[in-house]
């Protein structure tokens, strides 16, 4: 069976462990939605909105509603590749994402989480 692009990947899916990764390190929820808020625009009820119909990672940032202008200053290496590096602007999100959400287990702040 091929392995399914991360692209087509369910966010209902994925949101969960993002959540846990924080919560195993004494972070919560509510701060990994504040990340994802700022990242993608999104409202807690669009985002609520987003994880009950099921979409997919693709879709989730091609419908929010406004990307961060401060995302270019997330930098650093997520699964050995420089986020601010990555060419696919659809991957290079994801991989924001995820350094924001490992930067959160890591214990910084969230102003210097958020490039506040």
């Amino acid at each position: 069976m091929p392995r399914q692009s991360i692209f087509n990947m369910s966010l209902s899916k994925i949101y969960p462990m993002l959540v846990q990764k924080a919560e195993r390190k004494n972070r919560t929820q509510a701060e990994v939605n504040q990340i994802i808020r700022w990242l993608a625009g999104y409202t807690q009820t669009e985002l609520e909105t987003q994880l009950s119909k099921d979409v997919t990672y693709q879709t989730f940032f091609e419908e929010a509603p406004q990307i961060n202008p401060n995302c270019a200053l997330i930098t650093g290496v997520v699964c050995g590749v420089r986020v601010e590096d990555i060419e696919d602007p659809l991957m290079q999100k994801i991989r924001w994402l995820d350094k924001l959400v490992d930067e959160l287990a890591k214990g910084k702040t969230m102003e210097k989480i958020l490039r506040t």
